[in-house]
């Protein structure tokens, strides 16, 4: 099972923000471990843009702690046909092009599900669901996901 992580859970996942999404953002990844977890190529950049503006980390610590994700987990970028996707998604589901992209990226590297805080709990697109793992009791997806790997 691979789950795509949007650029929200990376950030709580350094421990940068709010201490309860910390914990449960690293128990997901430990668990998981980088081989199950997928981040597309566009989370990375908004990742970076995040650590260097937001937060204002130096460049390049913010590269090294990129590059550490981009080394443990499994990533790609959205092709052509991706974006052509992603446009069609943000259309119909009238999803932020950005997030259309990230979850048209998760699908068609087969993920079972894209955890985020920002995009629709529950939806499904491609058989990729969406989920949010601070929102109340843990999704069964994602919890059925972190029985089986330990």
């Amino acid at each position: 099972m691979l789950v795509a992580f949007d650029t929200n859970i990376l950030v709580y996942a350094e421990g940068l923000n709010d201490p309860q999404r910390e914990t449960r953002a690293k128990e997901i990844r430990a668990k998981l471990g980088g081989a199950r977890i997928f981040l597309p190529s566009q989370v990375v950049g908004e990742f970076y843009n995040v650590l260097t503006r937001k937060y204002r980390m130096d460049l390049h610590r913010s590269r090294s702690i990129c590059q550490e994700w981009i080394d443990t987990c499994v990533s790609s970028a959205a092709t052509e046909g991706t974006f052509a996707h992603a446009i069609d998604l943000a259309t119909e589901a009238g999803l932020q092009i950005w997030d259309a992209v990230i979850l048209a990226t998760a699908a068609d590297a087969h993920c079972t599900a894209l955890l985020s805080e920002d995009m629709q709990h529950g939806f499904v697109h491609r058989g990729v669901t969406v989920i949010n793992p601070f929102a109340g009791p843990m999704h069964p997806l994602l919890t059925d996901a972190l029985r089986h790997l330990r």
